[in-house]
Formats: C-alpha cells, structure tokens, sequence
C-alpha cells in the first residue's frame, strides 16, 4: 500500500510505464505506483489511458475525479477487493441487526465524544460538557437520536454565525472536499476486505453507493472538522491541506501510524466485532496530530 496523495491540477496526460505513473504536461513527471496510495485528477483537462486505470486498481490505487469547481465527484472502485468476495457478501448480508445496533451505539458514542473534545479546545466549555452527557446517554441503535441533537450543537459552534452545513462558505468548502477525502479512503478498505459499500449497519439510502462506508467513517470526521478550522480563510492551497488528513501522525491500539493505517485498522476490528458478536473488538485512534503545514 503506497503513501502519496496525488493531485494532477493543470491540463495532462496521464499513462502508466514501467510501473510509473508519467504525467505528460508542460513538463514530464513520474511517480512510483507503489508508492501511490491516493490519485485527485482536479482539472477536467486531464487524460488518461485505460492501461493506467488497469495498473493502479491492481495496486490499490484510489482514484477521485473532480468536477469543473474542482469537487470530488466520483472515484474508481474495483468490482472485487478480495479472491472470496462472493463468501464475504454472504456473510455481509447475514450480519445480526442485533449486534449492528450494539455497533452504531458505539459508533456515535465515539463520534459525540469526539465532537466534545474539539468543542473543548475551541474553547466551547459548556456545550462539550453537553456533547459529553449526550455521548453516555446513546442507546443501541441511538433510538433517542442523540447524534441529531449533538449535531445541532456542535455544527452551531464550529460554522460561522448564520450559517448551516446547507450554506456554502469557505469553511463548508473545505469540510466537503475533506469528507469526501475520508469517504473515498473508506471505499477503499471496504472494497478491499471484500465487502459491499451499499449495505449499511444504520445508513440504508437507496440512492447512497457508500451505505457503510458513510456509517464507518462517522467518528473520523472531526478530522476533517480539526483541519478544516486551522485554515486560514480563503487559503488557495486548502484543498491540498484537506487531502493531505490521512497522512496524519497517529496512535491506535499503542502503535504510530499514519490516519490511513489507522482507517484499515479500525474497518478490521469492527469487522472482528461482528464475527465475534463483542462490540470491545472495536479499536479507534487514540491520538491523531493535526498537521496542516504542507
């Protein structure tokens, strides 16, 4: 699995030698496939050959394609991510609503306490104190909802005043490029343990290719929160910042990583927990250093 995020911004050709990627622009670039762990192409302008596409799914590469406003708009997904797919569907679809209702208890306990936390270094005393109780008040299957009322909250102090995740802005913008950043490196690991997207534990959107992706990624997603505030308004280069969260530093189980890592990590001990039916598999970061400096 590689470690560079590539962003091809400015009009090229994009083709695979000699286990290179060669982009053909003003001037001629490679880079090491093995070492590539995400490719952004972020200009429209951009070309690529079908034997590119080929190499980097057979390593793993995760591929995002941006719109005309440079926003991620769709990415490359192997139709199979592990030799016994169709073993692993079955299991997917046999999995208990018992235990994924134990699972999403967890999950937004996790991400309400998380939320807290940031409230609190913002300097929020009072509502991470909520945020806090919320977190210990969640139910299996969070049938109160308190991820609804911890949301209204939290969002109400991290955006702008007058402002809701609906509105654009420059800090919407970058919360929107980061998640879809988080998304596709979820997409990822689930289609590498050979497991369906679309079959949620909670999320259940007809309309939504990435059901479980979306359900797993939810305690990440501070993040994406945390590097989106360090930017400072209008910064030209945000997207590159936005990317670059899972490169991050962090510790999960009492080991150094980086947030990538940490993400597959993470994905197999949820996956651990529904096989064994012990929600204490779970195992989430314990520290993640923010770093925006690029």
């Amino acid at each position: 699995m590689g470690f560079r995020i590539v962003i091809v911004n400015s009009k090229s050709k994009l083709e695979s030698r000699l286990n290179y990627l060669v982009v053909r622009g003003e001037c001629e670039k490679k880079i090491y496939i093995h070492e590539i762990n995400t490719l952004i192409i972020q200009n429209t302008a951009v070309s690529l050959t079908a034997a590119l596409l080929s190499v980097l799914i057979e390593n793993r590469v995760k591929v995002i394609f941006c719109d005309e406003k440079c926003n991620p708009q769709a990415e490359l997904i192997p139709y199979c991510g592990a030799h016994n797919s169709s073993k692993r569907y079955k299991w997917q679809f046999s999995w208990k609503e018992e235990i994924k209702s134990q699972i999403w208890q967890v999950i937004i306990r996790q991400k309400i306490s998380n939320q807290a936390a940031l409230l609190e270094r913002l300097g929020f005393v009072d509502e991470a104190r909520l945020l806090y109780g919320y977190s210990q008040d969640v139910q299996s299957g969070d049938t109160t909802n308190r991820e609804g009322h911890a949301a209204k909250v939290y969002f109400n102090c991290i955006l702008p005043e007058n402002t809701s995740r609906r509105d654009g802005g420059f800090v919407n913008s970058c919360l929107n490029y980061g998640y879809a950043v988080l998304l596709s490196a979820f997409n990822r690991e689930i289609s590498a343990a050979g497991l369906l997207t679309q079959l949620g534990i909670w999320h259940d959107n007809e309309f939504n290719a990435f059901n479980l992706s979306c359900d797993l990624m939810e305690p990440f997603r501070t993040v994406v929160d945390d590097t989106a505030l360090s930017i400072e308004a209008c910064d030209k280069n945000f997207k590159h910042k936005m990317a670059n969260i899972l490169n991050y530093s962090v510790v999960i189980a009492g080991q150094n990583t980086t947030l990538d890592i940490a993400i597959r990590r993470y994905i197999r001990s949820v996956l651990k927990a529904i096989y064994t039916d012990d929600v204490s598999q779970i195992s989430y970061p314990s520290e993640i250093k923010i770093e925006n400096e690029l």
